[in-house]
């Protein structure tokens, strides 16, 4: 067989697995990589304005697709700028494969230009990392690279390519077939453990689901949809969870946790049978851990073993991926008697339903309930911050309606590359990214990328001139002194706020948009945020900034006290 480079043989993977996208940023240990993919029309070749952004575009554009997402960069700081995505991915279990250039095998461990043990930094954040020593071993390491970014929980992996190695000769051959001793991830369900589960689902008189990220993973929400409607058991989500069944479902709750609603938590408190699915009952949901679910038995599903029993101990452990035990479940349950159970969570949303208050300024709930109304189908894409928990409350999510976002990590700077990632795996999808002015600045270069690429994406800057969850809790917690949150502060007004006139707040972001051939709409009031975001519906081509000013008094409400249990809900002040 003909020999070919190993250059040659990376892109001649791509196309093996039907890799139709990668987000690259070139470098010296990468440019033969470059040149071959030049060389190719099969996989097209995003090129971001940052590294940082880049891989979260990838991530976005998995998470949107159900495809891996790509990533090649270069070496030393090329590696480096991929960190925070790559843990970003890890948390919220997101199927990567990222290429790192690296310089050749001589230089490395000798502190050579563009040099890091990327594969040691990255250790505890990747699923799998690897340097290739051995040309002959770079077919099978790219076909092992892709089946276990996928497989299993899925997640993020990077390959490390020292620049001799790929310019080596090799076979051209391409593996057909993975083998991977000691990996073989589990999917079947323990259909004797199912089989208890729903036993005690049957006889229990308050039992609960509870929704994570792994159900919108495994693609499982219209199964589980089906679960929840011959049941008749109420739904609760995480977070990441929004979107298991659709948020208009009569049986659907809301969210549960730190900023969870009134209704959820006292449901998750006052449960004899808690049956979670896809979820690590990370501490945003489950508060102090002694009281969490002080009353429920506890059953858990999950794709990985090492999340059973990790922060909540369980009484019915199922490792399994969450569509196939779903829909095993589908064929054993039975209507449960939940009728009380369903009046008293009605009386409690009542009680304490979730809501803004009404104020003739414009709010963030205005502005999410106008994307609710006017939007049948979209891809929403949020930073982290406040405005992302109030998008989690006050989104609706159904079959139509994708929530992105980071979640496990909290990364801010996802919003914008986000939203680029998911309109490039979605073209004919509306994409619309929320994002505070804080996050927004994190990634705003990406503009350059939406205009080149023409993606007429929606970007929502939520704009209270601060960055709003640390202020909220300086707020509440720290005796009103906003330390480091002002994001008008600078040398003008330091150690005089109060004294003087505040600073012009910067960037313009109108101007921003300008600058980089977008289009801006700055929104002031109540009545200017439907026709703002109809003109930029009209777009085709062009990305739109649509800043709105948001009071930084209005805080997330409900709020669990630091360090307390889900009782502990500050509902408002």
């Amino acid at each position: 067989m003909k020999k070919i480079s190993g250059n040659k043989l990376l892109v001649k993977a791509l196309r093996e697995e039907q890799v139709d996208t990668i987000f690259g940023y070139p470098g010296a240990c990468t440019i033969d990589i470059s040149d071959e993919l030049y060389k190719q029309d099969y996989t097209k070749v995003i090129l971001p304005r940052q590294e940082v952004a880049l891989v979260h575009e990838a991530d976005a554009y998995a998470r949107s697709t159900g495809k891996t997402g790509v990533c090649l960069v270069t070496s030393g700081p090329g590696a480096t700028n991929l960190v925070t995505g790559l843990a970003t991915a890890y948390y919220d279990s997101v199927p990567l494969v990222c290429f790192t250039g690296q310089v050749s095998r001589h230089l490395i461990g000798n502190d050579a230009f563009q040099e890091v043990d990327i594969i040691g930094i990255t250790r505890s954040i990747t699923k799998y990392g690897v340097t290739v020593r051995n040309r002959e071993d770079l077919g099978r390491i790219l076909k092992e690279a892709f089946y276990i970014a996928r497989t299993g929980r899925p997640g993020p992996v990077l390959i490390d390519l020292p620049k001799d190695v790929m310019g080596e000769l090799g076979s051209a051959e391409y593996p057909d077939e993975v083998n991977i001793r000691g990996y073989k991830p589990n999917t079947h369900v323990h259909v004797g453990q199912l089989k208890r589960a729903v036993k005690m689902l049957s006889k229990a008189k308050k039992p609960l689901f509870l929704a994570g990220g792994g159900i919108n993973i495994a693609h499982a929400n219209e199964e589980f949809t089906k679960l929840v409607d011959v049941t008749n058991v109420p739904v609760v989500t995480t977070v990441m969870g929004r979107g298991a069944v659709p948020t208009t479902h009569p049986l659907y709750i809301g969210n549960l946790g730190m900023h969870g609603a009134y209704a959820c938590n006292m449901a998750v408190n006052e449960c004899d049978l808690l049956f979670s699915i896809g979820t690590r009952f990370n501490d945003r949901i489950t508060g102090k851990l002694h009281s969490f679910a002080p009353n429920a038995q506890i059953v858990h599903i999950d794709i990985d073993t090492a999340a059973i029993s990790k922060n909540v101990q369980v009484d019915v452990p199922i490792v399994a991926d969450a569509k196939e035990a779903v829909t095993k479940m589908l064929e054993y349950v039975t209507p449960c008697e939940t009728g009380k159970w369903l009046d008293t969570i009605e009386d409690w949303k009542a009680e304490h339903p979730l809501k803004m208050k009404k104020k003739p300024i414009m709010t963030p709930q205005d502005v999410i309930e106008t994307i609710n109304r006017i939007f049948d189908e979209a891809i929403i894409v949020t930073d982290v911050g406040q405005h992302q928990m109030f998008t989690a409350q006050f989104i609706e999510i159904t079959e139509k309606k994708k929530l992105l976002m980071s979640g496990g990590l909290g990364t801010m700077g996802y919003g914008m590359p986000g939203a680029i990632g998911a309109k490039i795996g979605n073209p004919d999808t509306p994409v619309i990214s929320i994002s505070g002015d804080g996050g927004f600045q994190m990634n705003s270069q990406e503009l350059a990328t939406a205009v080149l690429e023409e993606l007429p994406i929606i970007s929502c800057i939520f704009n209270n001139n601060n960055l709003g969850m640390v202020r909220q809790w300086q707020k509440l917690f720290y005796g009103k002194r906003y330390s480091m949150t002002c994001l008008r502060s600078g040398a003008a007004c330091r150690g005089k706020c109060g004294e003087v006139e505040c600073p012009v707040y910067t960037p313009d972001f109108m101007k921003l948009a300008d600058a980089y051939g977008a289009k801006g709409i700055h929104i002031t009031k109540k009545e200017e945020i439907e026709p703002a975001f109809r003109e930029a519906m009209k777009s085709t081509k062009t990305p739109y900034i649509l800043e709105f000013d948001i009071d930084p008094e209005d805080l997330v409400y409900p709020m669990v006290k630091p360090g307390g249990t889900l009782e502990d809900l500050i509902i408002d002040c």
